[in-house]
């Protein structure tokens, strides 16, 4: 019996996608790379989008959901004037207006579209629909009537105009906003039509452009592999803005084995937390290495993913 493919590594690497690259494949490309057993994307990002793309290597694929809610910042240039049947500029023209608001009127918009809104996805997008995805009915000739979503945006600032027909935004956003759907609701709001042009993701949970490396930056290492691992954050970095919880070796081996406690046992206190404890989540902590993660649930202390 053959040796399973690729080796067991744990850890995040955080790639600056190019233009014109799909998320699928820079997750296929840096696996063979790192001859890595286990490999997937925290948030996809379209052919036409640049910017974080966090890859999750091995145990730290078991984050990728708190990062997947994590909050992410994004930097956008909207084209006024014309939208396109994909929201972007890779899409046919569908509509025009000789409208142009003003920067006023621009920022006057901004606070109805800002706070837990309801967005319409793009039909070209990955959503399934009747257990098809949305854009193969869209180039089907079959775009569906995709209904509003429940989205959370925390902040849009115009930061910069300059022209008529473009403005550059940055945006704050929880789990699930589409930036092309945002860039198309600020045109209509302000009286016109639009698509984004340019699309950037500049954050993404803990981990920001700072923080990125090119593909082909990593490519150009392949001749020195073993060097290449030290790129690797460790997989609990995915949790740091989660809140920690101090516990003794006894506590994590029961945590381990999938026991929970009674709070009133726990040999360190619990950090405050809200009503509402089924939404809380905290890391088991033994000093400065994270075990896993815990939820507070009638009285006791449960566990929900260990690492």
């Amino acid at each position: 019996m053959g040796r399973k493919r690729g080796q067991e590594i744990d850890g995040w690497l955080i790639v600056d996608k190019a233009l014109e690259v799909g998320s699928t494949d820079v997750v296929n490309k840096t696996r063979r790379l790192f001859d890595a057993r286990k490999a997937g994307h925290a948030g996809t990002l379209d052919p036409l989008a640049t910017g974080v793309l966090p890859i999750a290597f091995g145990r730290a694929t078991k984050t990728i959901p708190y990062i997947m809610d994590a909050t992410k910042r994004y930097r956008f240039t909207l084209f006024l004037g014309e939208s396109r049947t994909t929201d972007d500029r890779e899409g046919e023209v569908l509509a025009v207006s000789p409208h142009r608001p003003t920067d006023d009127a621009i920022r006057a918009c901004l606070p109805s579209l800002t706070g837990d809104v309801l967005q319409v996805p793009p039909v070209y997008s990955a959503l399934k629909v009747g257990g098809q995805r949305a854009y193969d009915l869209a180039r089907a000739g079959k775009p569906p009537e995709l209904p509003p979503r429940p989205a959370r945006i925390d902040s849009i600032e115009l930061i910069e105009r300059p022209d008529a027909e473009h403005a550059v935004f940055e945006v704050q956003s929880g789990k699930g906003v589409y930036m092309r759907s945002l860039a198309r609701d600020i045109a209509l709001a302000c009286g016109t039509v639009g698509h984004i042009a340019v699309l950037r993701r500049t954050k993404c949970g803990p981990f920001s452009e700072e923080d990125a490396i090119t593909l082909d930056n990593l490519l150009q290492n392949d001749e020195n592999a073993p060097a290449l691992p030290a790129l690797l954050r460790p997989a609990a970095t995915a949790l740091a803005d989660i809140p920690a919880l101090a516990v003794t070796e006894a506590e994590a081996r029961a945590l381990g084995f999938g026991q929970s406690i009674a709070l009133t046992d726990l040999t360190h206190p619990m950090p405050a937390w809200p009503d509402d404890s089924k939404e809380f989540v905290l890391r088991a902590m033994i000093g400065e290495h994270v075990i896993g993660l815990c939820r507070p649930t009638d009285g006791r202390l449960k566990p929900i993913r260990m690492l």
